[in-house]
């Protein structure tokens, strides 16, 4: 899935968040989103989930600028193909893991007999075996972001968007997730799209990097 960003302009009433911003993600690519702040990594998040319009220019994913799309059915399509993972996790607390995997399968409508197989391998990609029968409640903040990347993953994404999926974790487990999305992205070839604050990260890995401000963009 190609990704670009065509002279995207983005206001939150007198705000300024982009200025013009141009950038492209090509299939397969590893890309951190960095900058302070409010300079607006998970505004770039949301224009990709096309949650919020660009204020002017285009936001086109394979071609196609979403920001047009007008057909619920069209914008489900293209959404389908990307898995997000939050930094809050956003998992169902009354449902166990295997359940939250479940129900992100029936949304997308999923071949009910292969769900249980899917699940299965999701959970051994994240290294949750032994764990995915418990509720979110019983689970450390490690391997609850564990499983929200099972979850993302659970629907063969092309695209995974990762906004900020390190913030609450300790290093040991930040580092860990980090190595998981690398091994993701490597065997699978999925496209993987970070926002995150930790130098660390970026200077680890030889990744392309799209840094933030407030009055610049910069595409390394």
């Amino acid at each position: 899935m190609e990704i670009v960003f065509e002279k995207v302009t983005k206001n939150y009433g007198p705000i300024n968040v982009f200025q013009d911003l141009d950038l492209k993600i090509a299939p397969g690519d590893f890309v951190f989103v960095t900058g302070p702040s409010g300079s607006g990594k998970t505004t770039l998040i949301k224009l990709i989930l096309n949650q919020i319009k660009p204020s002017s220019g285009d936001v086109l994913i394979n071609g196609v600028a979403i920001n047009h799309l007008r057909s619920k059915n069209e914008i489900d399509k293209i959404r389908r193909k990307i898995g997000v993972v939050f930094q809050d996790y956003q998992l169902i607390n009354d449902l166990t893991i295997e359940e939250n995997i479940a129900l992100n399968l029936d949304i997308v409508n999923y071949p009910q007999n292969k769900i249980p197989s899917r699940i299965d391998e999701v959970i051994k990609m994240v290294k949750l075996q032994h764990r995915h029968f418990l509720f979110p409640s019983q689970l450390s903040g490690g391997e609850l972001q564990r499983a929200c990347l099972a979850r993302a993953l659970s629907i063969e994404p092309e695209v995974i968007l990762a906004d900020e999926p390190t913030g609450n974790l300790d290093a040991a487990n930040a580092w860990n997730l980090l190595k998981i999305f690398k091994d993701i992205n490597k065997k699978l070839k999925t496209t993987i799209i970070m926002t995150t604050h930790n130098p660390d990260f970026v200077d680890s890995l030889n990744e392309k990097v799209i840094k933030l401000g407030k009055t610049e963009h910069e595409t390394s």
